[in-house]
């Protein structure tokens, strides 16, 4: 009995022996990871020349083994610029459905009354179908769309104001039509020959043209507040500029839609927006435009500000019967977003606003999210990998390891998203850097020489 007891008793000593260094080996090897990993942030992104005045924040994260490799100020706050379209594009994935709604349509005897639900791909010249124009175009009764719904502002919180003749800030609306933009065209057969100048769509609004024989470069520059467009003609052959307009709530597109529909279309009253509002839910019929992902792919690939301003509002409308970025973002950081590692500053859908803060941390939990809700299969169908989009200059030629969302500003550089390794992990990182004050180009590069050191190496 003495034996079997000494028995017992090594092999429960063997076994605890052979537990405890398991355990040390793994934290050595944890240990080890954290250490490679930082030798290999500092000599490629902190030690970089393009990033001497820079301030940056790194999170690495194994989801299987639900562990951190490696944090660097991940607990920071860093203006993300467009990674703030990762929040956006994650709630559009769970609340807009597998297709868009470009209105709701209540329809009585002598009138029907279309609210808008601001879908962005309206006669926008990337989308062939349009089911809303096709179905007023066919009817018979007046027609009539309310914008009661919107209680939003045209440019965001924390926009540079001077940017509002470029396209990438077009204004946001409830019926956004083509794009909420105006493409001028210059051509002309050779320098002697007087240019031809265009606009598609045709408009109405004020044009006036600028008279000077020294201008090389075609330009069209619009008035601050309203749609008056000044031409100035260039020596280009062939010349195309995108610019915004005024949307005036609903009230541009209404102008736009007139050839469009060949019909007349009336602001709907409030009396009107009042009897939709108390319809029963079954009484009201639901327009549908385009697959959500045929959106959300060109916003993440392109880093389209318009799409994802407006997605944003879209999922306002689902949730809260309303068009509001302030308070649709109020509602997500509540809910959805309540236990992110650090609170977000949110301000906008795209991420033009500098008062957007989020910490490395924040992104990996959300993506997280992403995978685990909606599975990597459609998330590699949205993001852009390497050779795509904003990533069609990095992570070549080898492709479809890396699934991530880039992010640019003046001084500001980010990308967050998904990592294979060559070993077959799966990592989800974030990187964010503020502040710096060299070409985004190299920055870019450091941070390419290091998110493809995790791939090699792991």
């Amino acid at each position: 009995m003495n034996d079997e007891l000494k028995m017992y008793r090594h092999r429960k000593s063997l076994i605890r022996f052979i537990i405890l260094n398991s355990s040390f080996i793994i934290f050595l090897s944890s240990c080890s990871v954290q250490k490679q990993i930082a030798h290999s942030a500092k000599e490629n992104i902190l030690s970089a020349p393009a990033l001497q005045t820079a301030h940056t924040g790194i999170s690495i994260y194994e989801p299987a083994t639900n562990k951190y490799w490696f944090n660097y100020q991940g607990d920071k706050y860093f203006v993300p610029a467009s990674n703030t379209k990762i929040p956006t594009c994650y709630a559009a994935m769970k609340y807009l459905g597998d297709s868009l709604t470009v209105a709701l349509i209540l329809e009585k005897d002598t009138a029907i009354l279309a609210v808008p639900a601001g879908d962005p791909t309206l006669l926008h010249p990337d989308f062939k179908i349009h089911r809303l124009i096709d179905h007023l175009r066919k009817e018979t009764r007046s027609i009539y769309i309310a914008d009661n719904n919107w209680k939003d502002e045209p440019l965001g919180s924390g926009w540079a104001w001077n940017d509002y003749n470029e396209y990438y800030m077009a204004e946001r609306s409830p019926l956004p039509v083509y794009g909420n933009v105006i493409k001028w065209i210059q051509e002309k057969e050779d320098e002697e020959e007087q240019p031809v100048i265009y606009s598609i769509p045709e408009i109405t609004w004020e044009v006036n043209f600028n008279i000077d024989e020294k201008n090389k470069n075609f330009n069209v520059k619009r008035a601050v507040g309203i749609n008056s467009f000044l031409l100035s003609e260039g020596t280009e052959k062939k010349k195309e500029q995108l610019v915004p307009f005024v949307t005036a709530g609903i009230q541009s597109a209404l102008d736009l839609l007139k050839d469009t529909l060949k019909k007349k279309v009336s602001i709907g009253s409030s009396a009107q927006m009042r009897g939709f509002r108390h319809s029963i839910r079954n009484d009201l019929k639901r327009i549908h435009s385009q697959p959500t992902d045929s959106l959300l792919k060109p916003m993440m690939h392109r880093s389209d500000n318009f799409f994802a301003e407006q997605s944003l509002l879209m999922v306002s409308n689902e949730l809260l019967g309303y068009m509001s970025d302030e308070k649709i973002i109020d509602s997500l950081l509540k809910t959805d977003f309540k236990d992110l590692p650090q609170k977000p500053r949110w301000a906008d859908g795209s991420g033009l606003s500098r008062y957007n803060l989020f910490t490395p941390q924040d992104f990996v939990s959300i993506l997280t999210r992403m995978k685990n809700e909606f599975g990597m299969e459609r998330i590699k169908t949205i993001f852009p990998t390497g050779g795509e989009g904003t990533l069609s200059s990095y992570y070549k030629p080898e492709g479809g390891y890396i699934y991530a969302k880039t992010g640019t500003l003046s001084g500001v550089v980010s990308l967050s998203g998904f990592l294979y390794t060559k070993k077959k992990k799966l990592l989800i990182f974030s990187i964010l850097v503020n502040n710096h004050n060299n070409s985004a180009t190299d920055v870019r590069r450091a941070v390419e020489k290091f998110v493809q050191g995790l791939r090699e190496k792991y």
